[in-house]
């Protein structure tokens, strides 16, 4: 597939807002690491090759293991991540897959028992952010390159 069209270049505005996005994460209450786990893996779920590729770049350079990215795919049945890593991971998939999902309590309950009311926020917009980043490389089919720069889809 070749891309659609370049959105980047049609509408800066609009890709600049959702950018501010990724601006707030950069100083948000949780960790980074944590993070580009969540993007990583909100990207998995949508099939979005492009935004997988970027953010497990990403995350390797923050020191995240090859180990646990790989295992990401598998993380209900992994022991590479703790429960506050599985609390965030089950509420990303949720919130990704909330037609289906609804936001149910008890993911919320536990993600409640392992962050602050900050952090739960936070790890919200990182989910939010990351959706439209998806669903914005998917449509346009804006494909993994060899090389990619920058953060944003």
């Amino acid at each position: 597939m070749s891309l659609r069209l370049e959105y980047r270049t049609i509408a800066p505005g609009a890709v600049k807002a959702l950018a501010g996005l990724n601006a707030y994460a950069d100083g948000a209450a949780i960790d980074q690491r944590l993070r580009r786990l969540l993007e990583v893996r909100v990207s998995q779920v949508n099939g979005c090759g492009y935004c997988i590729a970027v953010h497990r770049r990403q995350a390797l350079a923050l020191g995240e293991s090859a180990q646990r990215l790989d295992a990401l795919e598998r993380w209900r049945s992994s022991e590479r991540f703790t429960r506050a890593e599985r609390a965030a991971l089950d509420w990303a998939e949720a919130v990704t897959e909330i037609i289906d999902s609804r936001a149910p309590d008890d993911a919320y309950a536990e993600l409640a028992r392992c962050y602050s009311e900050r952090e739960l926020v936070d790890l919200t917009f990182v989910v939010l952010a990351m959706n439209a980043w998806n669903r914005l490389a998917i449509s346009f089919r804006r494909e993994a390159a060899r090389k990619t720069v920058g953060v944003t889809a």
